[in-house]
């Protein structure tokens, strides 16, 4: 995988925002003490060392109406690492992936992630006007050849549908396809926001192994946020448990590859982090 220096996820800060550069840190980025946003700061050489991790977030907080979702929650993924990212729905899973991806600036605390991110959403986001290769394409910079397109979209098993309108793909065909587009800006990074919720249970299979492949043969980092746990437990190296805006619980998945969901110690590890989540618990309750 090839070294990007990192960069803050930097927000417009308002004149009011105190900001403070520190030393230049040996991984290439700048260490930046933010007393209400993060700021931007200037890339350290091209030619540094790879940073030990492909994330690190330190005391970051992001608040709605005045109620924190994200509350002072701390986070490192390293390099090649697959991690997901388990909770209840509402405990900040998501806007934390936005916060990383860079669609949401309006925060407190420090976020590094690599210049070299990409970003698959639940729903595929294919624009109907465009073939599917020309979508896979959208938003690249200066002029790509097709044959970039064509190589992702045969990556991703959807070689044969590259001159399809996205009106035609099938769901399973509509996530190949919009993770054809994550992987064709060669991400360090790649944030999937539930990417199979929409899918159903065989195609879903389908896509999970697709992704596990993808991740092997890339080596990027991967952060997952998802509600299944055993997709969790499937796929990542690392599970972490989101509760009230903090990572309540952490957990590293010391199994074999690849998994089997028969293995009586991939079902103990299943039925912890669902206890952890109040699901077992609550059953037992019941």
């Amino acid at each position: 995988m090839a070294t990007h220096l990192h960069r803050p996820v930097s927000p417009k800060a308002p004149e009011a925002a105190q900001t403070s550069s520190g030393p230049t840190r040996a991984d290439g980025a700048t260490e930046v003490t933010v007393t209400k946003e993060v700021t931007e700061t200037t890339a350290a050489s091209a030619a540094a060392p790879r940073p030990a991790y492909a994330v690190r977030v330190e005391g970051l907080t992001r608040s709605f109406d005045g109620r924190p979702v994200i509350d002072d929650l701390r986070l490192d993924v390293r390099p090649g690492e697959f991690v997901a990212l388990l909770g209840r729905s509402g405990c900040g899973k998501s806007t934390l992936l936005r916060i990383l991806a860079g669609l949401d600036r309006d925060i407190e605390g420090t976020v590094l992630v690599p210049r070299r991110k990409a970003v698959a959403f639940q729903a595929p986001r294919l624009m109907p006007w465009k073939k599917v290769w020309r979508n896979v394409l959208l938003g690249l910079p200066g002029k790509p050849a097709r044959a970039v397109a064509d190589q992702a979209l045969e990556e991703v098993g959807l070689g044969h549908r590259s001159d399809a309108w996205p009106k035609t793909l099938s769901g399973g065909e509509a996530q190949r396809a919009s993770l054809a587009r994550a992987l064709v800006r060669e991400p360090d990074l790649l944030l999937l926001d539930e990417p199979f919720g929409a899918l159903d249970a065989l195609t879903r299979i389908k896509a999970q192994r697709l992704v596990g492949e993808l991740w092997q043969r890339r080596g990027c980092a991967v952060l997952l946020v998802t509600h299944d746990v055993e997709e969790a437990v499937l796929l990542a190296d690392r599970v972490l448990v989101m509760d009230e805006g903090v990572i309540a619980h952490e957990q590293e998945i010391d199994l074999d590859r690849p998994r089997d969901i028969a293995d009586p110690r991939f079902a103990e590890i299943r039925g912890q982090l669902l206890e952890r989540l109040g699901v077992a618990t609550a059953a037992e309750a019941a």
